[in-house]
């Protein structure tokens, strides 16, 4: 390496000399109104999204807990990037070891987990009705609303029918409408595909939209009825040569997740799903996803302390940059 050295010492000099000499042919005006507008321009620096070296430094963050001493953490398939960025950065994992670990039972199971101690602390949409009705006989729980999702519809990105209302959402998985051209739409059939009544997106779905409400939903073949959300978006996909079929998920999931080429998400009463308009709320089908831990964990178990460290300013800014819309 050393007998390299003065071959590039001898290489500079060559630099620095011919530079000179072309500064001293050129002599330039050391006066900036002497430069014309073209130049002058063409030496700004150029505006860029990319950071320059003297843009702020990345926030680091410092672990709270140490690897070992970690939680079981559990939760529904959509919280899953979160659960990984919460562990790499409340915990110090890398990224690799973060994503690994992460897992969920989905939404019903991880609740029951939690309330039997399986699962110390859950990332986790609304639980069913049929499971709150489970946890009544279980330990009291500890639940704060962290983040808000939506319950979103996909389509065929062929389908021209743009907009549906929530009256026409509900006679579509009623059965009172059975043919787009009823909807503005083509002469074709309607294939509704469902979730199974335990899932989140059942859940906000039944919330959502039938409520107190008098009314009984298809009962769907089991082939339109997928136990999971990438099987329905998966189902919806192999329909793209026929338009018809329609599905529900959490925008979440379809948008960051398991998006699908020919596949669009449906405007609801004229309000297209997105994060901004998940953000103020105008998207009418909203609702809050959660962190939740036994409410008897001392203050100083590790549960206790992630879930209060979800619940900091740190927390709500690694909801932000996982791609969620934080609650509040």
């Amino acid at each position: 390496m050393k007998r390299k050295l003065p071959a590039l010492f001898a290489a500079l000099l060559l630099t620095f000399t011919l530079a000179g000499c072309q500064q001293a042919e050129e002599a330039p005006s050391s006066d900036p109104s002497s430069v014309p507008a073209s130049e002058s321009e063409s030496a700004s620096a150029p505006e860029s999204s990319e950071p320059s070296a003297l843009s702020e430094p990345e926030k680091t963050y410092t672990p709270v807990l140490s690897l070992d001493d970690y939680p079981t953490v559990d939760g529904s398939t959509a919280n899953i990037p979160l659960m990984a960025l919460v562990m790499e950065r409340a915990a110090g994992a890398e990224t690799a070891v973060a994503e690994s670990a992460a897992s969920a039972s989905t939404t019903a199971q991880a609740w029951r987990n939690l309330s039997n101690g399986y699962a110390d602390l859950l990332l986790v949409y609304e639980a069913p009705d049929s499971v709150k009705e489970e946890l009544e006989s279980g330990p009291e729980l500890e639940v704060t609303a962290i983040g808000r999702d939506a319950l979103v519809f996909i389509v065929n990105e062929q389908n021209p029918v743009q907009s549906l209302t929530q009256d026409q959402i509900r006679d579509i998985y009623t059965g009172a409408v059975t043919n787009w051209s009823e909807l503005g739409g083509e002469d074709r059939e309607i294939i509704p595909f469902q979730r199974n009544e335990e899932s989140g997106s059942f859940t906000l779905f039944k919330k959502l939209l039938i409520g107190g409400r008098d009314l009984t939903l298809l009962d769907p073949p089991e082939e339109y009825r997928p136990t999971t959300m990438g099987g329905l978006v998966e189902g919806l996909a192999e329909y793209n040569n026929d338009g018809g079929a329609i599905g529900y998920s959490v925008y979440y999931y379809i948008n960051e997740m398991y998006a699908q080429p020919g596949l669009r998400l449906m405007a609801v009463d004229g309000v297209e799903p997105g994060y901004d308009s998940i953000a103020a709320q105008e998207y009418p089908l909203c609702n809050e996803f959660y962190v939740a831990i036994r409410a008897d964990e001392p203050e100083d178990s590790p549960a206790r302390q992630l879930y209060n460290w979800v619940l900091s300013e740190d927390g709500r800014q690694t909801i932000i940059d996982a791609g969620y819309v934080p609650a509040g």
